[in-house]
């Protein structure tokens, strides 16, 4: 089974070794066939303080690191890149 892999916005770079990155998906709601937006946080593991608040990431599904812990910070994207 391939990793899921997710692309969003760090939005805190406080924490020692992981980052909080926003991802936002976007669906059609059933009723009103309007496109809604809907954000989560997933912290991510960060193993040399690389990324800060801003920059465009890619994460992927990892074994649990920590206990909310379960992502990895793979690559960092460019502004037109996903």
């Amino acid at each position: 089974m391939p990793k899921r892999l997710l692309h969003g916005v760090v939005v805190s770079d406080k924490s020692d070794k992981t980052v909080v990155v926003r991802v936002e998906r976007r669906f059609t709601h059933p009723l009103f066939k309007k496109t809604v937006r809907r954000t989560k946080n997933y912290k991510a593991h960060d193993e040399n303080n690389a990324y800060k608040v801003g920059d465009l990431v890619a994460i992927e599904e990892s074994r649990p690191i920590s206990r909310s812990k379960s992502w990895v910070v793979v690559k960092a994207e460019v502004a037109g890149d996903q």
